[in-house]
C-alpha cells in the first residue's frame, strides 16, 4: 500500500465539482493520500488585523474556481458506477489560523434574523492544535473538533456543478461528526470515483448557522482509500468512533430529514435483519435527527445511530 501527498497548487486546486476534470493522481485501492489543503476561500495567510484584503490564491479560474478550494480529483482503480468509495479519516492536522465570518450581506437566514445589513462581523482565530484550542482577537476561547467540510465524489451529469450544495454523491456535507477515526462511505457514480476534498473546519456546531465555521486550512488531511459493492447505500453514510449515521441533503428540510430516516432504516435492516417497520419501532426509540447545516441551498440533516443501541435478536 503506497502513500501519496496532493500539495494545492494550480494543478490540483478547482472550485467545482466535474466529471470532465482528469485526475490529479490515480490510486489502487488501499492506498493512503495526504491531502494540505487551503481554507474554503482561497486563503494564503489569516485575515489581517487591520481588515486589509488579504493574499489569496492566484490565478483562479471564472466559472471553474468559484467555490470551495478543492483539492483533487484523486481517481480509484476499480472504482465504477454503482460500487462504494470508503475514505477512512485518519489524522487531520489544522493550520494555526482561522477565521468565522457572519452577517452583513444577503442570506435566507440573515434576511430573516435581520442581520443582513451593515458590516461583516470576522472572528480571528488562534488555532492551538496541542492543547486543541482557538483564541479570538476578543481572547475568547473555544475547544477545536476538527473535520473536513467537503468530501466528495464526481457527479454523474456533464459539465460544472457548484460546490456549495451536497449531493448524493457527497462534497459539502458538512457534519461535524467525520472526525479522524471515522470513516465515510460514498455512492461512485463515474468510473474512478474522482474523489476531491477541501474547506478544512477547526470546529463547527450542529446547523453551521453563521454561514461559516471557524474555517482554517488543513495541513494535513491524511485519508485511506477502499471499496465496496456490500453496502445498499443510495446516500453518504458514515462510520464514526461513536455512531452510525446516514444523510439527506435537500431544499425543504422536511425532506432531507426523510431521506436521512430513510437510509436509516435500510442501514438497521441490513446490520440486524429487520423489517422497515420493525426497524423504525427501533429508529424511533435510539435513533437522532439532527440538522447538519442550514446554509447551504440543499439543507442537510443526519440520523445517529449509537454503537451498540440496538442488540442482536435472540
Amino acid at each position: 500500500m503506497r502513500i501519496y501527498t496532493i500539495e494545492p497548487e494550480r494543478s490540483t486546486l478547482h472550485g467545482r465539482f466535474s466529471n470532465e476534470f482528469p485526475p490529479v493522481l490515480t490510486i489502487d485501492p488501499g492506498d493512503t493520500v495526504r491531502f494540505r489543503t487551503l481554507d474554503a476561500g482561497w486563503g494564503l495567510e489569516a485575515n489581517r488585523e487591520d481588515g486589509a484584503q488579504r493574499q489569496t490564491f492566484g490565478p483562479r479560474l471564472e466559472g471553474r474556481d468559484d467555490g470551495h478550494a478543492l483539492c483533487g480529483p484523486i481517481a480509484i482503480q476499480g472504482a465504477e458506477p454503482g460500487t462504494i468509495l470508503v475514505v477512512q479519516i485518519n489524522d487531520l492536522w489544522m493550520g494555526a489560523w482561522g477565521y468565522t465570518n457572519t452577517g452583513g450581506y444577503s442570506t435566507p437566514l440573515n434576511d430573516r434574523l435581520g442581520l443582513s445589513d451593515g458590516e461583516r462581523v470576522t472572528l480571528r482565530w488562534s488555532l492551538d492544535r496541542e492543547a486543541m484550542l482557538g483564541t479570538n482577537q476578543f481572547g475568547q476561547t473555544i475547544g477545536l473538533r476538527p473535520f473536513m467540510g467537503v468530501m466528495g465524489n464526481a457527479p454523474a451529469e456533464p459539465g460544472y456543478h457548484r460546490t456549495a450544495p451536497p449531493r448524493v454523491t457527497g462534497g459539502n456535507i458538512d457534519c461535524k461528526e467525520l472526525v479522524a477515526g471515522s470513516t465515510l462511505f460514498l455512492p461512485v457514480a463515474v468510473p474512478g470515483a474522482l474523489f476531491s476534498t477541501g474547506d478544512g473546519h477547526a470546529v463547527q456546531g450542529d446547523g453551521e448557522v453563521g454561514q461559516s465555521a471557524i474555517e482554517c486550512p488543513m495541513d494535513r488531511a491524511d485519508m485511506t482509500f477502499s471499496l465496496r459493492d456490500d453496502l445498499p447505500l443510495t446516500r453518504p453514510w458514515a462510520r464514526t468512533p461513536d455512531a452510525w449515521i446516514t444523510f439527506g441533503f435537500d431544499q425543504d428540510l422536511d425532506e432531507a430529514m426523510a431521506q436521512a430516516l430513510d437510509e436509516m432504516l435500510t442501514l438497521i435492516g441490513h446490520f440486524h435483519g429487520l423489517g422497515r417497520k420493525h426497524a423504525l419501532a427501533m429508529a424511533t426509540a435510539v435513533v437522532d435527527l439532527r440538522v447538519t447545516q442550514v446554509v447551504n441551498g440543499a439543507r442537510g440533516v443526519h440520523a445517529m445511530l449509537r454503537h451498540g443501541a440496538i442488540t442482536p435478536m435472540k
